[in-house]
């Protein structure tokens, strides 16, 4: 009893790592987009880069808001122990001056 407990809890402590490095990734790559569109680079340009850095199937959202900038980038992912968790992390930065 003892072994497929641990064999659990192990499963459950891997799916709860990868989430959390898809978090971050996500993050990163909606902060590269988001620096992009705020340096004045065209929406498919900064899909493109965020979608470079993003984890594989990721989607991408931008939006502009008067002198800001927001990307979200999320992703689903398919751990073997539960069901699918989907992940997301965003970026708002300052649109840059003579953009």
């Amino acid at each position: 009893m003892t072994l497929p407990s641990l064999l659990l809890v192990l499963g459950v402590a891997l799916g709860a790592v990868e989430a959390a490095s898809a978090r971050l990734a996500c993050a990163d790559a909606a902060r590269v987009g988001a620096r992009a569109l705020a340096r004045g680079e065209s929406h498919g340009q900064a899909r493109a880069l965020a979608l470079s850095a993003a984890p594989a199937e990721a989607h991408v959202d931008l939006a502009e808001d008067g002198d800001m900038v927001r990307v979200t980038v999320r992703t689903e992912l398919r751990l073997a122990l539960t069901l699918p968790v989907e992940v997301e992390g965003g970026a708002a930065v300052p649109r840059e001056p003579g953009s």
